[in-house]
């Protein structure tokens, strides 16, 4: 089994929503895929499964899918 990905993504300002974070980290590759992925319960946010597209993200929050996870990373 491979260990997962982790990769931070630099965000500019918040609020950022689950389905923009995972475009712009190249999650998936548009929002319709996005919208699907985590209406069928394929994302989790800090662990735990999130099903709200318009979820918004915070500094350090997690998002998995597939196995991969990207970071938010507030940056100034």
């Amino acid at each position: 089994m491979m260990a997962a990905q982790e990769k931070k993504i630099k965000i500019k300002e918040l609020p950022i929503r689950l389905g923009q974070f995972l475009k712009l980290a190249n999650l998936v590759q548009d929002g319709f895929e996005a919208k699907l992925r985590i209406q069928n319960g394929e994302v989790r946010v800090n662990s735990i499964l999130e099903v709200r597209r318009g979820r918004q993200l915070s500094h350090l929050d997690k998002i998995t899918i597939d196995g991969d996870t990207g970071v938010v990373d507030l940056y100034c």
